[in-house]
């Protein structure tokens, strides 16, 4: 009778970590060997870990990464790809983050530049912080649409608030003067508040002249590129190299 009640009162105040490891504690009996404050951190220690776990879990579907699988773990170092695997170590501690430093991934198309950037938006949920993923086109579409139903300043305020904020194929298209005013918006709520990651096949040194106009092209190259960590991936494409028919 007292365990029906306490089961219950578990399931009632959504302790459900806890409840499992109780029931896992009723039936091996090694557990009974253990003094109540050992077998009371377990049960605490597995609230905790579900609580953790399930956070996690919604932090990174609400990032909407692209490659939601991707980890940093399983990333592959070589000379041919340019990957120095110490910077690797140092950005997996997340101070970048905290530090609010951006991360810029240049390098020819499909060299793996999306899978880096969502393993390290990834790495950044999992040690606490979120994360948003957006393709530039979509994200200036998002805008485009906010402002004309007067969602507009909600918009800015949602990408200004991820820690981490995940901008893929920069540079494919000049802007015009909407979207560079919306990419200076973005940019300026984040600049020394929040970090970015860029991913664009085009070098850095030919941003400006696609960005278009001059002082706007000055104010956001300053704002990612002056607290920055540039990686230029190197190497053939690995999209081929994953295709089902290559050999």
């Amino acid at each position: 009778m007292i365990n029906e009640q306490t089961n219950d009162k578990l399931r009632e105040l959504r302790l459900t970590g806890m409840l499992a490891a109780w029931h896992e504690q009723q039936t091996k009996p090694e557990y009974a060997r253990l003094g109540f404050d050992e077998r009371l951190g377990l049960l605490v220690d597995a609230e905790w870990l579900h609580r953790h776990n399930r956070r996690i879990g919604r932090h990174l579907k609400a990032a909407k990464l692209k490659l939601a699988g991707a980890c940093l773990e399983e990333l592959e170092s070589s000379d041919e790809r340019g990957l120095d695997m110490t910077l690797i170590r140092q950005l997996a501690t997340c101070r970048w983050v905290g530090e609010h430093h951006n991360i810029v991934l240049t390098g020819a198309t499909g060299v793996g530049k999306t899978f880096l950037a969502c393993g390290l938006a990834q790495h950044a949920i999992r040690k606490g912080f979120r994360a948003l993923y957006r393709r530039v086109s979509r994200l200036l579409d998002e805008l485009a649409l906010a402002r004309a139903d007067g969602s507009y300043a909600r918009a800015l305020t949602r990408f200004a608030r991820a820690d981490v904020l995940v901008l893929d194929d920069w540079g494919m298209t000049p802007l015009n003067a909407d979207s560079r005013r919306d990419l200076n918006e973005v940019l300026e709520d984040r600049w020394g508040e929040r970090s970015t990651i860029v991913t664009s096949q085009l070098p850095v040194e030919f941003w400006h002249d696609q960005i278009g106009d001059p002082t706007t092209a000055d104010a956001i190259c300053d704002r990612l590129l002056s607290k920055c960590h540039r990686i230029v991936l190197k190497g053939p494409s690995r999209r081929r190299e994953m295709s089902p028919t290559s050999h």
